[in-house]
């Protein structure tokens, strides 16, 4: 029931909310937002407490075989998104995952009368609940259709903005395709097994050109143009569920030899490095050593994995459920990853991710080589300036470009293109 109490109710959080994202540097146009002030997010989560709606939390939507695959996405992420995208009145918007429709709606109205949203989603039970909470906020001009969004949707193509919800680990050719010269691709990009950015491209004649780099971790693309199975690198670690390592690609992983590793003996040692925990895994340092490291391994845990300790809490994640990780090296001597000084409680709830503490290296075997690597190379990013996603500048080619980089370009390679990163 919506009486005036709970109008009035709705409007503080709303409020709330919306200054929050405005302090958090997320929201930084005006256009941005007076649209999250005039979008209401609890028309499209229905039945979830208002207090959990107008938190700065993603809300999970469905689960496949226990598997997370669809969510109303943090709002923070949201706001950076959509300055990334600078969307002006009478673009024309396509949209692959639409989760909710709330997305959607903030596009809506930042396009007006005289654009055109349309988003598309693989599962027609969330097409029909996004078709309604839109109806229900009075933005049923959004075009919500069912599909794989790997192929675009080209009934409304050529698009002055393309923008993905879901991870991709590729840029699928249909995207290039039905974007318009001089348009903008937004979209949650994993560079290497792991690491993903938020990246900006302009399209050019003749390749994409990241405008604007942002850290972020979405829920991956399904569909025909998925990650590749033969590239998955994630496996599970032992007997019970929810702890796991990620490698990259090609990498090798006895997973009883690493449970074991886990569960055994370890020696901690300082670094010398000041970070905090979010720039290390999420951040420079992460993408810093995907690059250098073939050996570099993310840990994690949730439920009651991450209860039991046995993957030390770096950092934690606050989504669905409990969980934590770190990120390390691995290899044929042993293991070593970032743990947080000796001297603070890890498990902690009331440690953030964005404190910033000395890195320390715990070593698991007769990893020695390996953390001396380790700490090396953090002291080499370190003494670089930290490079960071906000220097970051990508461009990306067709796979069969005959580009040649450079001394201080990294290139990564893909199925259907080819990334050229440098740092300015």
């Amino acid at each position: 029931m919506n009486g005036p109490s709970n109008a009035n109710e709705i409007a503080g959080l709303q409020k709330a909310l919306v200054e929050k994202l405005i302090s958090m540097g997320c929201i930084r146009s005006p256009m941005v937002e007076e649209t999250f002030r005039a979008v209401p997010r609890h028309l499209f989560a229905p039945g979830v407490a208002l207090e959990k709606v107008y938190s700065d939390n993603s809300i999970p939507t469905k689960r496949m075989d226990g598997k997370l695959v669809s969510s109303s996405s943090q709002p923070a992420i949201m706001a950076i998104m959509l300055e990334q995208l600078h969307l002006q009145p009478g673009h024309r918007v396509l949209e692959i995952g639409a989760g909710t429709g709330y997305n959607a709606g903030l596009m809506m109205h930042l396009v007006g009368d005289s654009g055109l949203v349309v988003t598309i989603d693989i599962d027609e039970d969330l097409v029909e609940s996004a078709r309604e909470h839109l109806r229900s906020a009075g933005l049923d001009r959004v075009s919500v259709v069912c599909g794989d969004g790997s192929l675009g949707y080209a009934e409304y193509a050529p698009y002055d903005r393309i923008i993905l919800t879901v991870g991709a680990w590729d840029i699928a050719p249909a995207w290039w395709k039905q974007l318009k010269p001089g348009g903008r691709l937004l979209l949650p990009l994993e560079i290497k097994e792991g690491i993903q950015k938020s990246v900006a491209f302009d399209k050019s004649d003749e390749y994409l050109e990241s405008v604007s780099v942002k850290d972020c971790g979405f829920m991956t693309l399904r569909g025909a143009f998925a990650k590749p199975e033969d590239s998955l690198s994630l496996f599970s670690l032992g007997p019970e569920p929810g702890l796991s390592i990620s490698v990259n690609d090609g990498v090798k992983v006895n997973r009883d030899v690493v449970y074991g590793l886990l569960s055994g003996p370890s020696e901690d040692q300082p670094s010398s490095v000041h970070a905090n925990p979010g720039e290390v895994v999420f951040g420079g340092l992460a993408l810093w050593l995907s690059l250098r490291e073939p050996g570099l391994c993310g840990l994690s845990a949730e439920g009651q994995s991450a209860n039991r300790g046995i993957v030390p809490c770096f950092v934690a994640y606050r989504g669905g459920q409990k969980g934590c990780g770190t990120i390390g090296l691995l290899g044929d001597e042993g293991l070593c990853v970032f743990v947080r000084p000796p001297k603070q409680d890890s498990s902690s709830e009331q440690l953030g991710d964005s404190q910033t503490l000395e890195l320390f290296i715990r070593s698991y075997g007769s990893g020695t080589e390996l953390t001396r690597r380790l700490v090396e190379q953090a002291r080499a990013w370190d003494a670089a300036g930290r490079p960071s996603s906000n220097g970051l500048h990508i461009r990306a080619y067709p796979k069969d470009t005959d580009y040649i980089p450079s001394v201080d370009e990294f290139v990564v390679c893909k199925r259907w293109t080819q990334l050229v990163l440098d740092w300015k």
